[in-house]
């Protein structure tokens, strides 16, 4: 009587689903292993599931917290950001590097221990403040001379602001050069006299007035009525 010969039927269903042109030695490997070792085995992998979800969960907790303190963080900037700021100006930025002599891991100031750029700023009530980190602001964008609107109390850049003028001023720039002349004007003789020595003088023949010792004036101040010729002296 012939022995009965053992055959191995391809796996079917969910196995082969599963793990694909894998499943034939998967199959094979389990087939290879004793009862106790299959247990075995399959308790390492509940194992290795639950610390997978332990990881998981711990990222999870950590994602909510991040996500709490960018909320927190993103409603102090919009407090920070509201109106007034403190206007200042730009003088100054700088690159600061760590000294080479500084000992790696050496107790310090972490101010000095900061890398980038830092600002120099002046504020409208004259104080002049340095800024080891700047602010919201990008460096990038910042130049010296900036109008910018910092925190009062910890004068960190908040926003770059638009240069502003006073219109009286911007309505008395010169874009092209006058094309009026002193004898344009009639019934000024003295007046111009007084403005040429004044202000023309000076700067035509500043030899003279260094050989004299005669300090001329900063700039000259013309008022009267409208319509008196201030600005077309001014001009000319």
């Amino acid at each position: 009587m012939a022995a009965p010969e053992a055959t191995t039927n391809p796996p079917t269903g969910g196995l082969a689903d599963a793990f694909g042109a894998n499943a034939d030695i998967l199959t094979s490997d389990i087939q290879s292993l004793s009862a106790d070792e299959i247990t075995h085995r399959v308790r390492m992998i509940d194992s290795e599931l639950k610390v997978f979800k332990s990881e998981m969960g711990r990222l999870k907790h950590e994602l909510s917290s991040c996500q709490e303190r960018i909320k927190d963080n993103t409603e102090k900037i919009k407090i920070n950001k509201q109106l007034p700021y403190l206007v200042s100006n730009i003088v100054e930025l700088l690159d600061v590097e760590k000294d080479a002599d500084e000992e790696d891991g050496a107790a310090g100031d972490v101010d000095a221990q900061r890398q980038g750029k830092c600002a120099v700023l002046k504020t409208t009530t004259r104080q002049t403040v340095f800024l080891p980190v700047i602010g919201l602001v990008p460096d990038s964008e910042l130049r010296p001379g900036d109008l910018v609107g910092v925190n009062k109390d910890s004068y960190l850049v908040l926003d770059k602001l638009p240069s502003e003028y006073d219109s009286r001023v911007k309505a008395m720039e010169v874009d092209e050069k006058p094309s009026e002349q002193y004898s344009d004007i009639g019934g000024l003789d003295k007046q111009i006299q007084e403005l040429v020595e004044a202000v023309v003088l000076p700067m035509t023949h500043k030899e003279r007035f260094d050989k004299l010792g005669i300090r001329p004036p900063k700039g000259v101040l013309m008022f009267g009525p409208p319509g008196t010729g201030k600005t077309l002296m001014a001009r000319a």
